[in-house]
């Protein structure tokens, strides 16, 4: 549907929302709601706006886009509050250690990292394994950098990249990429970026910093980081997270064996919807609970944390939805692919870029990585960008710039003690170490006709 057909009003347009939805934050310190939601409202008064087809693009893009993941995100923030109070954090960090040794412990806490981000918001994460992080810097005789800086990066990485987390889950929905792809090379992009997360914080700036680990955390070790209640098998910590994923990618691959018309291919279509696939991440989730206390609350408490922690989400991927829509009825989509082709600039910067700023301005990679996909939806097609090349590409800008208007940004370095310099070089250059390198593990995909 059309909602203006004059070019100079739909490039302003276009130019005006991201611009006081940026200033609304960054300077007023708005919600990120009513930042989204009043840019639009006033792009719908602009003389020339086709008010009838506003409201109705407003309206079908909002209900498309939470009709597709709603139920998901909120799936998803069930599953992160199951595995912060269950104990599987404790025991995939011990399975990681296990696997690359105990004297690694930097490379074995940024590979713990890489999986947790996938399910658990990075603060979460980072504020559990702090005692762990403290204590392997005591027992390496290191700076707290030196054993901290991968894991920063890597939680960073995969919770803005790589699906089911609900940031990129959203954005995926957002552009129509393929969840399946997306987390296939989501996973190998971030998988280069936390290996150079590593290498910054434990060859580069980790060295250089002086702070020392906390003396209180001296004598936790591994096996005292626990959760206070009985612990599930390895198996079990991994279920929630990775019985999802590989339903969720099944049916790609099942395109490729079983003909169309089989049953049996219809039912894994089904077991695939992330739909199902997160609720059945949800029970195994939940059969780990071994407390009778914690059996009772779960039913209840949890579901209500997954929903309060899921709703800032839910309605700004809403309201990208509506902006996505309002700008496909407009030529400003034209006119900003045409430049890009007439300039000859690679297509995949135009996320990356947009990621990039919206992330800068408000702090948030949940934001910047919706703001990128809203904006770049409608341009697909003019570009000539796949929703994965799209979506990947504005979830590796979203985590370029961690600085002091993050609050993940300050939950590391409050609790890691360092100092404000310290922090920016260590925290701040390992998101942008971390993105970049993923970013070009995206753009090297991109050329090969990966995604």
């Amino acid at each position: 549907m059309t909602v203006v057909t004059n070019h100079l009003v739909a490039l302003l347009g276009f130019v005006g929302v991201l611009a006081l939805l940026l200033f609304l934050i960054a300077k007023w310190k708005w919600h990120v709601f009513l930042a989204m939601l009043t840019p639009i409202l006033i792009f719908g008064i602009i003389p020339g706006i086709q008010k009838g087809n506003f409201i109705e693009a407003f309206e079908h893009g909002f209900g498309k886009t939470l009709g597709k993941i709603g139920v998901v995100i909120v799936l998803g923030s069930i599953i992160a509050e199951a595995l912060k109070h269950t104990g599987a954090i404790q025991v995939i960090t011990r399975s990681m250690v296990k696997a690359v040794g105990s004297t690694r412990m930097p490379l074995a806490l940024t590979l713990t990292g890489f999986i947790l981000g996938i399910a658990i918001f990075s603060d979460v994460a980072y504020v559990i394994l702090n005692p762990l992080v403290h204590a392997s810097a005591h027992a390496m005789k290191v700076s707290i950098g030196v054993t901290s800086i991968g894991l920063v990066g890597a939680l960073q990485l995969t919770h803005a990249i790589v699906p089911p987390t609900p940031g990129p889950l959203a954005a995926a929905a957002l552009l129509g990429a393929d969840i399946a792809k997306t987390i296939l090379f989501g996973s190998i992009a971030c998988l280069v970026g936390s290996l150079a997360s590593w290498i910054w914080g434990q060859f580069v700036a980790g060295p250089i910093i002086k702070t020392l680990p906390s003396p209180e955390f001296a004598a936790e070790s591994l096996s005292s980081v626990d959760s206070g209640s009985p612990e599930p098998s390895v198996m079990g910590a991994y279920a929630p997270i990775v019985v999802p994923i590989l339903l969720i990618s099944l049916p790609s691959v099942m395109r490729f064996i079983l003909p169309e018309e089989n049953a049996l291919r219809e039912l894994i279509n089904y077991l695939g919807w992330p739909v199902v696939a997160l609720a059945i991440g949800v029970c195994l989730a939940f059969r780990n609970i071994k407390d009778p206390k914690q059996k009772k609350e779960a039913k209840d408490l949890w579901v209500k944390d997954g929903l309060r922690v899921s709703a800032m989400i839910l309605v700004v991927t809403g309201l990208g939805g509506s902006l996505s829509a309002i700008l496909k009825g407009t030529p400003a989509v034209d006119t900003i692919s045409t430049f890009f082709v007439t300039q000859e600039l690679p297509a995949i910067l135009l996320p990356f870029v947009i990621g990039i700023i919206g992330n800068m301005i408000t702090g948030s990679t949940t934001v910047g990585v919706i703001t990128a996909a809203s904006l770049v939806a409608p341009m697909l097609d003019s570009l000539g960008l796949s929703p994965e090349a799209a979506m990947l590409a504005a979830g590796s800008g979203s985590v370029m710039i961690k600085y002091v208007n993050s609050s993940y940004f300050w939950v590391c370095t409050s609790l890691s003690k360092l100092s404000l310099k310290e922090a920016l070089l260590g925290y701040g250059g390992v998101t942008f170490v971390g993105g970049a390198a993923s970013f070009a593990a995206v753009y090297v995909m991109w050329i090969a006709g990966v995604v």
